[in-house]
Order: C-alpha cells, then sequence, then structure tokens
C-alpha cells in the first residue's frame, strides 16, 4: 500500500509537470492525497500487528483521521513546491523534505491516538534517525521521478519511496518504550488491534483504488521528459570544377 500510493503520487506530479497550468493544481492535489493516504493506510496496516502480550490497546478515531489530514497537508506543501517551481534543484529539495516531514509527522501524530494503560516513551535518537530516513529517501525518490530520463524512473521512484516510508515507520517504532501501569493486564478482553482498525481503512483504500482508475483513464499527455530530436544539416560540398563560374574572358568547360 506505501509503494501504491508513493508511486500514484509521484506519477501526478510528473503528470502535473507535464499538463497545462489551468489543470496542474488538481493534479498536484491528486498526488499529496495518494501519498498522504499511503503513508496513513501503511501505518494502520502496521499497527494491526502491534500487540503487547495480553494487554488491550484500543485507538482514538478522531485523532487516527487527524493523523491522515496532516500526513496529507504536509505533504501537499512540498508536492506543489515541485509541481510550481519546477525540476530544479531548490524545489527537490524542498519537496523531498516536506515529504519526509509528512511521513514523520503522520507516524508520530498517529501513535498519539494509542490507548492504553501505560505510558509511551520515544527515545530522541532514533526519532531523530526515523525523520533523516524518511527525508533522504524522499529527496531521492523525488529526484529520480522528477529528473531521471529513464523509461521505468517512476516506477523505481515509486518503490524506494513506498520502502522509504516503511523503513521510517519502523524505525519510529524502534525508538518507542512502553511502560505499563500495574493494572494494564486488568480487563484485557475486547476487540482487538484489527476489530478496530480496519474500518478505518475502508476509505482511504477505496481512495487509492480509484486514483489508480484516474491516472489509467487520463490522455496521455506529451513526454515530460522529450527526447532531444537531431537535426541533421545540409552536407556542403565544394562545387567541382566543372560547375565553377569561368574567368572573364575563359570559355565554359562542358562537363564530361
Amino acid at each position: 500500500m506505501a509503494c501504491l500510493g508513493a508511486a500514484l503520487g509521484l506519477r501526478c506530479i510528473t503528470r502535473a509537470l507535464a499538463v497545462h497550468p489551468s489543470r496542474r493544481a488538481g493534479w498536484l492535489a491528486l498526488g499529496a492525497a495518494a501519498i498522504g493516504s499511503g503513508v496513513w493506510t501503511l501505518h494502520v496496516i502496521a499497527m494491526m500487528g502491534f500487540t503487547i502480550g495480553e494487554v488491550r490497546i484500543a485507538y482514538d478515531t478522531l485523532v487516527t483521521f487527524a493523523s491522515l489530514l496532516v500526513a496529507i497537508a504536509v505533504a501537499a506543501v512540498g508536492v506543489f513546491a515541485v509541481g510550481f517551481l519546477g525540476r530544479t534543484v531548490p524545489a527537490v529539495l524542498t519537496g523531498g523534505c516536506f515529504t519526509g516531514l509528512a511521513i514523520a509527522a503522520m507516524h508520530y501524530t498517529g501513535m498519539r491516538g494509542l490507548r492504553l494503560r501505560g505510558d509511551l516513551e520515544h527515545a530522541p535518537s532514533t526519532v531523530g534517525m526515523s525523520v533523516a530516513v524518511a527525508v533522504a529517501g524522499a529527496v531521492v525518490a523525488l529526484w529520480c521521478a522528477v529528473s531521471v530520463r529513464r523509461r521505468y524512473a517512476g516506477a523505481l521512484a515509486g518503490v524506494l519511496l513506498g520502502f522509504t516510508i516503511t523503513a521510517a515507520h519502523y524505525t519510529g517504532m524502534a525508538a518507542l518504550t512502553v511502560h505499563l501501569h500495574s493494572s494494564a493486564r486488568e480487563g484485557s478482553n475486547g476487540a482487538g488491534p484489527v476489530a478496530l482498525l480496519a474500518p478505518v481503512l475502508i476509505g482511504p483504500v477505496v481512495f487509492l483504488f480509484l486514483a489508480v482508475v484516474v491516472v489509467a483513464l487520463d490522455p496521455p499527455v506529451p513526454d515530460a521528459f522529450p527526447e532531444p530530436v537531431p537535426v541533421r544539416g545540409r552536407r556542403t560540398t565544394r562545387p567541382s570544377r566543372a560547375a565553377r563560374p569561368s574567368r572573364p574572358g575563359e570559355r565554359p568547360r562542358e562537363r564530361q
């Protein structure tokens, strides 16, 4: 899901750079929503596998959905920076930094929605490492998507950004330590993470697959990276001796 959202988002960015400026904002908004939804969907699916023994874990639905909006909003800053500033180095760096920050912001906002009888503690150094992984991977993936003139560069960039999202998530989880309260195991019977989180996935997952349809059915546009067309110059040859003009008073030579 992370790779799907990342590939869709990057594809929308490259499409926005190729279409008429009047249509650019729509493609960029779709790209930001796809990247944010991919990040959020990965986080929710991954948290289905997060358990602490027999301790009951719940999730605040409002905070969980707020993390989705955070991811889309922060990613939009980076996406629009590239879309309207072009393929310049400052634009790619700005877009990659904000896309990486969107990954990190979504993760740690989503972790605020975790509800259990205990306290959560994050190691600052590992948190910083997760942010660095997110930003570095996003910059490289965005540069690959909009600057590399190769047929499979977009697909490679989507896979790279998808794995960056995954790596940032699990690096952030490695920074987590849970200090359980003495009564944490009381009343542990209840709905598990899968039952709690599966219903909230329906909307973003449906959106991602609808975005696939929109991108697939959109009429093709001129290549964002047109190959230079070689221009053949006319060969200039020296005129033959027979074709040279005759000197004054000289009889013109006949062509043999």
